[in-house]
């Protein structure tokens, strides 16, 4: 399952600062269809995911019935990205076996 998505950065202020894109409504809807497949836990949903030229490994957060893809700082510095900025990312859902 494979989404392309663009978002506004966020951030989170807990003990420490934590920075997210929340995924849209629409691929939130086809995530939630496989999310017993998907999940190892606790709700979360494993995703391969890339921003740039930068790809990575996480998984989103479920939050209020709607998904937050975590942004490490290796991903948001080397393209400068703070909350309010707009970003592109593609994304797929890695289903467990």
């Amino acid at each position: 399952m494979e989404f392309a998505f663009s978002g506004q950065v966020i951030e989170w202020r807990g003990p420490s600062p934590y920075y997210f894109v929340p995924v849209p409504d629409e691929e939130c809807a086809d995530i939630r269809e496989v999310a017993a497949m998907a999940t190892y836990g606790w709700g979360v949903i494993p995703v391969r995911a890339r921003i740039g030229e930068i790809a990575f490994e996480t998984s989103l957060f479920p939050k209020d019935g709607s998904y937050l893809l975590p942004l490490k700082a290796a991903v948001r510095k080397p393209h400068g990205l703070s909350a309010g900025d707009d970003v592109t990312v593609e994304m797929s859902v890695r289903l467990q076996p």
